[in-house]
């Protein structure tokens, strides 16, 4: 049930950092072509490790100008000219420095610093998520430590690593002095970062609200863990093929890097400005599985109430929905168990409906991964144009028996008037969310 029906939440700002391009429209330029960002490693020498692939976020650079100033503080106010200040750069973590960049492009693009001087600061907040947070700069101020001691530790260590600095840095940036939080449920992440703002932007306690998620983990660390669960594709001789959602030969999923970021903003507020809107946020739900610390419920039913939750909540029927925009990973297990309950939430609508996985391209941005799902199911009915799901060459057969679309390796030209997206996480952690063409 909605908290206050007549506040409802759209999407009027867009940001993205990920394998497949270094801005939003580039991003969904790739994931409409069919594009994959996923490569050998080369953030680190691989060699040794059974998993030598990841979805990396290339030429990047945190204190690129940006493509205008901004007056976040008003026009006599020093503007801001970067999202990331070469002074900055060595106080924050990478996963920081991607999630600055992606929120501050959503802001650009939303317009909001065109109408700063209707905006109320306090009226303004931040849910930026991260699933892991600073584990490169962990690991390498332990190695500095060893190496040099106590006097050779940062004192900006603990400013790289905290997980909510990044919302905490953009709040500074922009001046945003509302509810100011840092999701963390692991793959989840974005996915509540987004339902969880604009249920703030539903209960009267924000008008703006910027939200979203990032992650920046390509370590020997991280990359070895999950190796060692046998989690990870070791499709190293074909890295583009490694992401294969679906298909009867998938091996696990990619490691990847990147940040999405969205501008949430109550409708007449935004309507009152002139916004462009790309849709609304229209239904949120989140459940937990209490089953298993990394692996899905049976039949997925932690992720079938969560899909029914948000469907429930935007109040309308399953079969309305025309896309899901799922979270299958690419995991033996993980996307048969999902794809089995999207075909029992939307049974009625079945033939009508399209699912796709586009982490067949960017791979898994872990914390980043429920804003990216949701980036591409607020494009899909806003364009009209459904991603696809790559390297889907031999479906599997259990898949293939549910009956489902899953929009294999070209993209679908389709209005649109709904659409789903899921993020699950370790712990038992889901999120889902509907969202409407506006």
């Amino acid at each position: 049930m909605r908290f206050m029906q007549n506040r409802c939440v759209v999407i009027t700002g867009l940001g993205a950092l990920t394998p497949v391009g270094l801005s939003a429209p580039a991003t969904w330029a790739a994931l409409v072509a069919g594009r994959s960002g996923i490569g050998r490693i080369t953030r680190f020498d691989p060699a040794g490790c059974t998993a030598q692939i990841a979805g990396e976020v290339k030429n990047f650079e945190p204190a690129a100008p940006l493509p205008r100033p901004l007056h976040p503080r008003g026009p006599v106010a020093e503007p801001l000219i970067s999202a990331v200040t070469l002074k900055e750069v060595k106080k924050l973590g990478r996963f920081s420095h991607l999630g600055l960049a992606a929120a501050i492009e959503a802001y650009a693009d939303s317009g909001l610093d065109d109408a700063r001087a209707t905006l109320p600061p306090e009226r303004a907040g931040v849910n930026l998520g991260v699933g892991l947070g600073g584990l490169p700069e962990i690991v390498a101020m332990h190695e500095t430590w060893r190496e040099g001691g106590y006097r050779k530790i940062s004192p900006f260590f603990i400013l790289q690593t905290a997980p909510n600095i990044l919302a905490g840095q953009l709040a500074i940036a922009l001046d945003f002095r509302g509810s100011n939080m840092s999701v963390a449920s692991a793959c989840a992440t974005s996915g509540h970062a987004l339902g969880e703002a604009a249920r703030a932007i539903q209960r009267g306690e924000a008008d703006v609200m910027i939200a979203g998620g990032a992650e920046a983990v390509i370590t020997p660390l991280a990359v070895g863990a999950f190796a060692q669960m046998k989690a990870l594709s070791t499709r190293n001789d074909a890295p583009e093929k490694g992401s294969r959602p679906y298909d009867a030969d998938r091996d696990g999923f990619v490691l990847s890097e990147g940040a999405v970021v969205f501008v949430l903003e109550e409708m007449e507020h935004a309507k009152k400005r002139g916004a462009r809107i790309y849709a609304e946020l229209l239904g949120y739900g989140a459940t937990a599985d209490a089953h298993h610390l990394s692996s899905l419920a049976p039949e997925a039913e932690g992720s079938r109430r969560s899909m029914q939750l948000a469907v429930d909540d935007a109040r309308i029927a399953p079969e309305q929905v025309g896309y899901v925009s799922a979270h299958a990973t690419s995991t033996p297990a993980g996307d048969g168990e999902e794809s089995a309950a999207i075909a029992r939430v939307f049974a009625a609508g079945r033939e009508k409906l399209h699912v796709s996985a586009v982490k067949s391209m960017t791979g898994h941005l872990l914390g980043a991964a429920g804003a990216l799902g949701a980036f591409a199911a607020v494009l899909a009915v806003h364009h009209g144009v459904i991603p696809p799901t790559i390297n889907l060459e031999n479906l599997d057969p259990a898949c293939a028996a549910l009956g489902l679309n899953f929009t294999a390796n070209a993209a679908v030209e389709k209005r649109l008037d709904y659409a789903l997206a899921n993020s699950f996480g370790f712990g038992g952690t889901n999120a889902s969310l509907v969202v409407r063409r506006v």
